[in-house]
C-alpha cells in the first residue's frame, strides 16, 4: 500500500513534520479534526471533551484489544477555523512526555487540501522512541480512513 503521509524527520532534531494532501474541499478536512463523531470514526476513540477555541481542551479515551481504556488529553492553545489548530498531545500513563503539535491546513483547489503537521517532542530520544513504533504506518492509517469517511460525507452532501 502507497504510503501517502509523509514523514520528515531530521537526525539530531526534536521534532517531525508530516505531510499529507487530500482529495477533499478544506472545510470537509478541517471537520474530521474539530466534529466529536467525525474524530470518534476516524480516530476510533470515544470523545470525552472537545473545546475547539483558544484556551480550550480536548480528552478522548481508546480501548486496547485486551479491553484496557487509555486516555490523552490535550490543551488548545490557537485554534482559526479552516487554518490552524496549534495544541498539545499527552497519552496519560505512558512514557512518552507532552508534544506540541501545530496542524496547519491549506486549500491546493476547490478540492484539494494539505495538512501539514509540526509535532516537537521534550527530546531528541523521545522522537526517536515514537518513530521506532509504527507510528509512519499509523499515522498513514489514521489519513486514510480519514479520506474514506470523509468521501462518504462528501457524497451524502452533494
Amino acid at each position: 500500500m502507497e504510503t501517502k503521509t509523509k514523514v520528515h524527520a531530521e537526525d539530531g532534531k526534536q521534532e517531525l513534520v508530516i505531510t499529507r494532501e487530500f482529495e477533499l474541499p478544506l472545510e470537509l478536512l478541517f471537520r474530521a479534526y474539530v466534529e466529536p463523531e467525525i474524530v470518534e470514526q476516524w480516530m476510533g476513540t470515544k470523545v470525552l471533551k472537545l473545546e475547539n477555541k483558544k484556551h480550550g481542551g480536548y480528552q478522548f479515551e481508546t480501548t486496547d484489544p485486551k479491553g484496557n481504556k487509555h486516555l490523552f488529553n490535550g490543551t488548545i492553545h490557537a485554534f482559526v477555523p479552516n487554518q490552524k489548530i496549534t495544541r498539545t498531545f499527552e497519552m496519560e500513563n505512558t512514557p512518552f512526555g507532552v508534544q506540541l503539535e501545530v496542524l496547519e491546513f491549506q486549500a491546493l483547489t476547490d478540492d484539494t487540501c494539505r495538512l501539514q503537521m509540526h509535532v516537537i517532542y521534550e527530546s531528541v530520544a523521545q522522537r526517536d522512541q515514537v518513530l521506532k513504533l509504527p507510528f509512519t504506518q499509523g499515522i498513514n492509517m489514521a489519513h486514510n480512513r480519514i479520506q474514506d469517511i470523509l468521501n462518504k460525507l462528501k457524497i451524502v452532501n452533494k
